[in-house]
């Protein structure tokens, strides 16, 4: 059995509020008590934090923290998404905010090389549109894939994942699906821009996460991943495998027959429930799959898929998970 490593959002230990609970569902906590949190799990190993540090908090003090605690940043995620850019990062009508958004991915890139990350994650969430006749669908195009290119182009040491998403906050976000993301990319005509898959966010767009993932594994761009649930209606960030037990195991069946090797990193919003349990519980729920994956028939699956034999499929995939989670 090979060994896998397990990674979360930063965010996964922070506090929220929403329209409702306007007050918070929690004290906010700093980046560093966020960092803490994810060392009591025992298993997280790497860390995504967003840029910039919560208020008063250093990179020099991010570095402290994360030495104390053994734990390695995989990526940075600039928050190009929040008041300011509104209307967008990359197609922000308004020239000024769209270079005021690439000065912090920029930082963020500096952030990057400093923590020793593998990536910077663009997460672009205010790029897109809300009603018809809102945009010049040509000129949203050009400023997406002109503005990704001058990023990327000015760093050609890092790598930059777009982590796409169909929408939310924009009811139509401009990196809204695996394939359109694969085709901006092609237009960039860069080699250091890939892709990084939510697992939720492909559920939510009407994806099957494991075809998602094949996609971008045949076209080289499957750089990172997200994992969570959600019941398809909504990016509800849940506990991985707390609804799509079936799906998730095919997603990393998908990952293990292509050879992908890389963090099991965690994006989840515990809004009432205890933050470390609930990574503990998403940790314990991956490691049963990463079991079942040594467990699964590999030639008698082969059989089934190559008849189509739904059923067949099913008996097997059924056969290897309740065995991996009997162990539990």
């Amino acid at each position: 059995m090979t060994e896998i490593e397990f990674g979360a959002g930063l965010w996964n230990f922070a506090t929220y509020l929403d329209r409702y609970a306007t007050d918070g569902y929690g004290e906010p906590r700093s980046t560093l008590a966020q960092i803490d949190l994810a060392a009591r799990v025992g298993d997280i190993r790497w860390v995504d934090l967003n840029f910039p540090f919560t208020d008063g908090v250093t990179l020099d003090d991010v570095k402290a923290k994360l030495a104390e605690t053994g734990i390695k940043a995989i990526g940075i995620t600039p928050d190009i998404y929040l008041r300011e850019h509104m209307k967008g990062a990359f197609t922000n009508p308004d020239p000024a905010k769209r270079a005021s958004a690439m000065t912090r991915m920029n930082d963020a890139a500096n952030v990057v090389r400093e923590l020793g990350a593998k990536y910077v994650k663009i997460w672009p969430g205010q790029d897109g549109f809300d009603y018809p006749f809102q945009v010049d669908y040509k000129e949203l195009n050009r400023l997406a894939v002109e503005g990704m290119r001058e990023l990327a182009s000015g760093h050609p040491d890092l790598k930059f994942v777009i982590e796409y998403k169909p929408r939310e906050p924009r009811t139509h976000m401009y990196w809204g699906s695996a394939a359109k993301t694969i085709l901006g990319i092609q237009q960039m005509g860069v080699d250091n821009v890939g892709v990084l898959l939510d697992f939720g966010h492909a559920l939510f767009g009407g994806e099957a996460p494991a075809e998602s993932a094949q996609l971008l594994i045949d076209h080289g761009l499957l750089w990172g991943m997200d994992v969570n649930d959600n019941y398809r209606g909504w990016d509800d960030d849940m506990m991985v495998g707390s609804i799509h037990m079936v799906e998730i195991f095919e997603y990393f069946h998908v990952l293990k027959k292509n050879g992908w090797e890389g963090v099991w990193n965690l994006d989840q919003f515990p809004f009432r429930e205890d933050a470390v349990e609930n990574a503990r519980l998403s940790i314990r729920f991956l490691k049963a799959v990463h079991r079942a994956l040594d467990l699964l028939d590999e030639d008698a699956l082969a059989a089934a898929q190559a008849k189509q034999d739904a059923l067949g499929a099913q008996k097997v995939v059924q056969e290897a998970l309740l065995q991996s989670m009997a162990g539990q």
